[in-house]
């Protein structure tokens, strides 16, 4: 009988459990523990190393989420088949949440918003789409469903990623040497890109001072990527106009952080593209079956890259 291994550390992990087991009838799915048996397969979500030395057999492992950087901190073996969420319906939300805020600041929503807690009626002038490109950085499943939402309301639309990427209706820019010409370039910021040793930190005083002037950043890629102090600085010069974060380097973000009262940053606990139970192990339960069929799946992470 196939045997599948869940480790999900801090959750109640009994609900994926059960809802693998209805979708996988012909297997049998249990809770980790601490000295059971190898597995044919695993689901995790940030698992000790303990799980890792132990389910090191395994024929591939099956990350709850798209990414993978907390299982790249482990010491995991060269051998693991490592596979990541396509979507799972997370690219929606990503979509949605990316243009919300998109449209907050290009409207200028915010302001409206203070002026009616004071009763103003005043309205400001339009903007012209034309000249507020958006730059997309990291060009995955994610990257491009967002940039053809943001297509959708008009935008003109950047992309960066570290390799070649064809996206239709992007400008895409490419590799280290074309990143200060995308910068340049963009007036709405948005991050996508995974956390790897190359990427982190990458948004810092050098790469966001060259951003247009009054430029803004959406990032909902990880919290690491970010030199926060370099951001409110920036913020505080008057070179970015503000700021929307749902992911930081130490979370939950502190009661005392800079971010939660600066008046041109916008807040969310990392809720812009959660996880949603059903869709994701019904992607598992059909990556598995592929699998056990000798077919290839999608969403392999190459180790040596991190993503």
């Amino acid at each position: 009988m196939l045997q599948v291994s869940l480790c999900y550390p801090g959750v109640d992990p009994a609900p994926w459990r059960d809802g693998l087991q209805c979708l996988l009838p012909e297997g049998r799915v249990r809770c980790w523990q601490a000295g059971d048996p190898l597995a044919d397969y695993g689901v995790v979500w940030a698992p000790p190393q303990q799980f890792v030395d132990e389910q090191a057999g395994l024929k591939a492992v099956f990350n709850i989420g798209a990414g993978v950087d907390k299982l790249m901190q482990l010491r995991l073996p060269a051998q693991w088949k490592l596979v990541r969420l396509d979507d799972a319906g997370m690219a929606l939300q990503m979509a949605e949440y990316v243009c919300h805020a998109l449209i907050r600041h290009f409207r200028e929503l915010d302001t409206y918003e203070q002026r009616a807690r004071q009763g103003e009626w005043r309205q400001q002038r339009p903007r012209s789409r034309a000249d507020f490109p958006v730059g997309i950085m990291g060009l995955g499943v994610l990257g491009q469903r967002v940039a053809q939402a943001v297509q959708g309301f008009g935008f003109p639309v950047l992309g960066w990623s570290r390799t070649p990427r064809a996206c239709p209706g992007v400008q895409t820019f490419a590799g280290s040497q074309a990143l200060d010409d995308f910068l340049a370039a963009t007036r709405m910021l948005v991050c996508l890109l995974p956390l790897t040793p190359d990427t982190r930190q990458l948004l810092n005083r050098r790469t966001l001072s060259r951003l247009r002037p009054g430029a803004y950043l959406v990032n909902v890629a990880r919290g690491a990527l970010l030199v926060e102090q370099d951001l409110l600085d920036l913020l505080d010069s008057g070179h970015l106009a503000g700021a929307t974060l749902d992911v930081f380097d130490a979370e939950p973000l502190a009661p005392c952080h800079a971010f939660w009262q600066h008046p041109r940053v916008q807040v969310t606990p990392h809720i812009s593209a959660q996880t949603l139970e059903r869709d994701s192990l019904e992607q598992i339960a059909g990556k598995i079956r592929a699998l056990e069929r000798g077919e290839p799946v999608a969403g392999v992470v190459e180790l040596t890259r991190g993503y």
